[in-house]
């Protein structure tokens, strides 16, 4: 087993970058300690575990910083290889899951930005691009329990933190995550079953306020 000697996580409370760590981290069953970190104020620590992108998350293990959070999650798995995997065993599965992932770092969180920072016609477009985001995701979990079949993997860490911002998406822009991509809604109400997806993520109503916070501080209400 490896060791947890020294394992920090340097977090926002809100973040689902930061969550896919706290996930990974809860599903090896690693104990850690937990810094909020301000991120108007960055503290000496982040800014010297991460001098580059100077963001959260940023995994400390034995004095050693890990950043960016499919990063993050990769390295959980490697090191506390004695729990359940998170990516498959096989090279091709491991590299469509690596896709898949990447897809959500690059579409979603960008995307759902925009549906609350515009309006009107941008707005409009922005939804529609988040419609297709969904529905390609849809198409890829397909009937499946999870992204990488019957067991929780890296897609689902990738992905799952991002569920709990749908109200705020759907409120922010007026459509129905559920009703544009059901099965998207099913696998979140599976994975929320999962003890270390239910305590991690945060409570929609909470982000939503968080979002109405962020709307009023870049002036776009």
């Amino acid at each position: 087993m490896a060791s947890e000697k020294g394992v920090i996580l340097l977090d926002f409370w809100v973040s689902p970058f930061g969550q896919r760590a706290r996930i990974a981290l809860a599903e090896k069953g690693v104990q850690y300690e937990y810094k909020e970190e301000n991120l108007t104020e960055k503290s000496e620590l982040l800014l010297k575990a991460n001098p580059v992108h100077k963001k959260i998350p940023v995994l400390i293990h034995d004095g050693k910083p890990v950043c960016e959070s499919l990063i993050i999650v990769q390295y959980i798995d490697e090191v506390w290889s004695d729990k359940a995997p998170l990516m498959p065993s096989d090279p091709y599965q491991r590299a469509q899951a690596r896709f898949w992932a990447d897809f959500v770092d690059k579409k979603v969180y960008d995307c759902g930005s925009r549906l609350w920072k515009l309006k009107g016609e941008e707005q409009q477009a922005a939804k529609k691009e988040m419609i297709e985001i969904l529905q390609l995701l849809e198409a890829q979990l397909g009937d499946k329990k999870y992204f990488g079949g019957d067991s929780f993997g890296f897609v689902d860490v990738a992905f799952v933190p991002f569920t709990s911002w749908f109200y705020s998406y759907e409120t922010c822009a007026n459509f129905s995550v559920e009703g544009v991509a059901p099965k998207i809604v099913q696998w979140a109400k599976r994975c929320m079953e999962r003890e270390s997806v239910a305590q991690t993520l945060s409570d929609p109503k909470k982000v939503y306020e968080f979002v109405c916070f962020l709307k009023k501080k870049f002036g776009v209400e």
